[in-house]
């Protein structure tokens, strides 16, 4: 198993030589603002909306002094938004009064702050402080058990068994290229089986349309010549750029 989980993640750094996070950020606060409100909504929303917020609130000083309705109303696109702006508030707040207005770079810091928990913390220290983390969101864990690495749910779990078949230099692009191909090709309900270019390693292979040319309709992002999620992708992304809000 293990032999096999080293290879895929082999083929995988192949077929997304470019994998990277899908929020555009340009400084650690930006990241963990965006990795906060990208639950329960996709990366695009959180894009689109960022820009607004940020403008808004460049900084954690500026964020913590927000009128909450006003901050409600720039976030709403990405659903939760009450309880999203309680956690940002506190968060900023935190920060300004503890760490003197800077993200920390210690796992142990940043899963103190409302709202971030390790899954966050880890998005953070891996691409914002080259931190090794492992990110277990739901395509990580589906995909991992999918594998057969481990069926543990808990993503605490997922996250130690996953960690114990991979060196620490590999976790960062190791989670990127994993997050990749469960929103491309191994899509929850309709993994496209037939089109998947790890398809001899899974044994799962079959669980979703196993006809190449059926399959290949079921690509999504850049392999389905689609726009990505990022509004500023990095300069290898071999996609489209994602419309910005109001532009779809």
């Amino acid at each position: 198993m293990v032999r096999r989980a080293r290879r895929i993640n082999r083929e995988l750094a192949e077929v997304y030589p470019y994998a990277h996070p899908e929020l555009d950020f340009r400084n650690p606060f930006e990241l963990l603002v965006a990795t906060v409100l990208s639950a329960q909504t996709t990366d695009l929303r959180v894009n689109q909306t960022t820009p607004a917020l940020f403008a808004a609130y460049p900084t954690p000083e500026d964020m913590a002094a927000a009128v909450p309705e006003e901050m409600e109303e720039i976030i709403r696109p990405t659903g939760f938004f009450r309880a999203k702006t309680k956690s940002l508030l506190g968060l900023s707040a935190a920060l300004r009064d503890e760490f003197g207005g800077e993200v920390p770079g210690r796992l142990e810091d940043l899963v103190k702050l409302p709202g971030v928990g390790r899954k966050t913390a880890n998005v953070v220290l891996g691409n914002a402080f080259g931190v090794p983390g492992i990110t277990v969101d739901t395509h990580f864990g589906r995909l991992v058990r999918r594998w057969k690495w481990t069926d543990e749910e808990d993503p605490v779990k997922v996250e130690a068994v996953v960690a114990g078949i991979f060196p620490k230099s590999e976790w960062t692009m190791l989670s990127h290229r994993v997050v990749f191909h469960g929103r491309r090709i191994c899509h929850a309900r309709k993994p496209a089986c037939g089109a998947c270019p790890i398809a001899p390693l899974c044994p799962s292979y079959g669980e979703g349309e196993t006809d190449p040319e059926k399959a290949s309709k079921l690509l999504k992002y850049e392999m389905g010549g689609y726009p990505g999620q990022r509004l500023s992708p990095p300069a290898d992304y071999p996609g489209k750029p994602a419309p910005a809000l109001g532009a779809e």
